[in-house]
């Protein structure tokens, strides 16, 4: 436990140094914000439609709820932007590594790789979680708009969570595999795109294939969260999803050392 600590503060310390990590963080929120402003501008507009629709016939207005026409698109805006700018938080995480030569020295540490994979995923999902905290402020300013449910928001935050530790996992598999930091950015952003498109292909496949290109993809996981159900199938499919590609990270970086040693 102390060695796996020892990498996560280091790895998070760098992060905090890293100009690339607040650039990710930056446009991180400058994206959600603007979906926020959007959002939260096409909800006032539909307010006030409503509200005048209701005077004109002497009707009474219609109740808008808050979390299923404000906080549930963002939310899942949140969640694209994270696919686009989560490779960049681990892009350098191996391949900066090998670049500088880091890695042998990691390699003949008493560090096990285990330790390693797991202190840098563990990193990379921190500061992760820390991007997300930043948007609450926009999701707290809904409250001045109405009277959200709490649950579902908190449901939906935890959704975020796990689809970008799917995320992540990826990317740190990616970095794995090389020591071009844009290569590990490209091949991860490639393959996040591809998940995205799996929700497009499934509204224009049959029944089967949709039912397929649904069940793997990240994104159409997270729906049930946005509304406020958390369902095991999804947790399973998230830790299982974390759990391969950190697998596979691990299996990279032991293939490497043993390459080395011979």
């Amino acid at each position: 436990m102390r060695n796996f600590l020892a990498i996560l503060e280091r790895e998070l310390k760098s992060y905090f140094l890293s100009p690339m990590a607040y650039v990710v963080l930056g446009f991180f929120i400058i994206a959600t914000g603007l979906f926020f402003w959007s959002i939260v501008n096409w909800f006032d507009r539909t307010s006030m439609q409503s509200m005048m629709m209701a005077q004109q016939y002497r009707q009474a207005p219609q109740p808008m709820n808050v979390n299923m026409m404000a906080i549930r698109p963002l939310l899942h805006n949140v969640a694209i932007i994270a696919l686009f700018l989560l490779p960049g938080l681990t892009m350098r995480l191996f391949a900066e590594e090998k670049k500088q030569g880091t890695m042998e020295l990691l390699a003949t540490s008493p560090l096990s790789n285990w330790q390693i994979t797991l202190g840098k995923f563990a990193a990379a999902w921190a500061f992760y979680l820390v991007m997300l905290l930043a948007t609450g402020v926009f999701v707290g300013l809904l409250f001045f708009f109405g009277n959200p449910e709490i649950k579902p928001i908190l449901s939906g935050y935890l959704g975020l969570l796990l689809v970008g530790g799917s995320f992540l996992s990826l990317g740190l598999l990616f970095s794995a595999f090389t020591e071009n930091q844009i290569i590990a950015f490209v091949s991860a952003f490639a393959v996040n795109l591809m998940f995205l498109a799996l929700g497009w292909l499934a509204s224009f496949s049959g029944p089967t294939l949709a039912a397929f290109f649904t069940n793997i993809s990240p994104l159409e996981h997270f729906d049930d969260f946005s509304k406020g159900v958390i369902d095991t199938k999804h947790l399973i499919f998230y830790l299982s999803f974390m759990f391969g590609g950190i697998f596979l990270t691990f299996v990279t970086v032991e293939s490497s050392r043993w390459r080395g040693a011979r």
